[in-house]
């Protein structure tokens, strides 16, 4: 439907832009479609890049029509990488995140006590958005009423300074929209 995209494109001109936020922060629930891969070797970052398949595409969209060249789109994309953190949710827990805007990508696939614990990282400045299709819950133990996506967003469904924006439409292309309503 667009999710990722239109979260990195509103955290790009918050962050970059408008200069509301310090950094980006992107993670997401790593749970699998198929089988596990096992052990990635090297840093966090590198070892969550194979989940961030959504990222790089999304950056791709958003910077392809640049004039300036493969220099001009060299220096796009090391200014992006700058301002855009690549994080495991796995090494949240005592954190505090000021000023961040900070996107959690699949969260359909997180428990209640998962959301509530990545909620809670954000300090003073710092602006969460949770991403998810609760028709797309990979975690065994899981449903959509259950998913910590669902508790979210109907414990936070009165609160002012929060908001729940549902996409009627896929954006990917006629082929994905048809799949998800036959499949």
């Amino acid at each position: 439907t667009g999710k990722t995209l239109l979260a990195l494109a509103a955290g790009l001109a918050q962050t970059m832009d408008q200069q509301r936020y310090r950094e980006i922060i992107m993670t997401r629930a790593t749970v699998s479609v198929g089988e596990d891969i096992g052990f990635l070797p090297g840093t966090e970052e590198e070892k969550m890049t194979p989940w961030m398949g959504a990222l790089t595409d999304n950056l791709e969209v958003l910077t392809h029509n640049q004039d300036g060249g493969a220099w001009g789109r060299a220096a796009t994309n090391d200014l992006l990488a700058s301002r855009i953190k690549i994080r495991s949710m796995n090494f949240m827990r005592g954190r505090t995140f000021l000023s961040r805007y900070l996107i959690l990508d699949e969260a359909q696939n997180l428990t209640p006590k998962q959301m509530k614990t990545l909620i809670t990282r954000a300090g003073p400045g710092t602006k969460i958005v949770c991403l998810g299709n609760v028709e797309q819950i990979d975690t065994p133990y899981l449903t959509e009423t259950t998913s910590g996506l669902t508790y979210a967003v109907d414990r936070f469904k009165n609160w002012a300074h929060s908001a729940h924006v549902t996409l009627r439409r896929g954006e990917r292309s006629r082929l994905a929209d048809y799949a998800s309503e036959v499949l």
